[in-house]
């Protein structure tokens, strides 16, 4: 099996079960922003929301890995182009810290995109058309 055929499979892979552990790391990723969000709106000290950043980008390294593992398309997708440039926002946090109007972004993002029609999160700017797998 040649390389392209791991990263991009004919079908998505999947397992028993999927739904729901991608539904558990879901809900635990959004418990993780709600605790960064509120800590860094409320100025608070980092010992009181560094458990919560941890388990956001355990959280969404996990729903990440299990995107790209299903089927690699994602990487070319709308909705999975707006994830690195999430992570991208999240790494420049490390330079000038996480600021406010970053989390706001981040959380904007995530919003418009994980709510917009299947015609734009599965639309490929590579392609410039709608790229589903099957």
């Amino acid at each position: 099996m040649n390389t392209s055929a791991l990263l991009f499979p004919q079908q998505s892979r999947s397992f028993n079960g999927q739904r729901w552990v991608n539904i558990t790391f879901r809900s635990l990723h959004l418990l993780g922003i709600a605790g960064v969000g509120g800590a860094f709106l409320f100025n608070a000290p980092e010992q009181q929301w560094l458990g919560y950043m941890v388990l956001t980008i355990v959280s969404g390294s996990a729903m990440m890995v299990m995107e790209i593992w299903s089927n690699g398309i994602w990487l070319i997708q709308l909705r999975g182009l707006a994830t690195l440039l999430k992570l991208l926002l999240l790494a420049m946090t490390f330079f000038i810290g996480l600021q406010p109007y970053i989390l706001i972004a981040i959380i904007l993002i995530s919003g418009v995109i994980s709510h917009a029609p299947g015609k734009v999160r599965y639309y490929s700017i590579f392609h410039r058309k709608i790229i589903n797998c099957h």
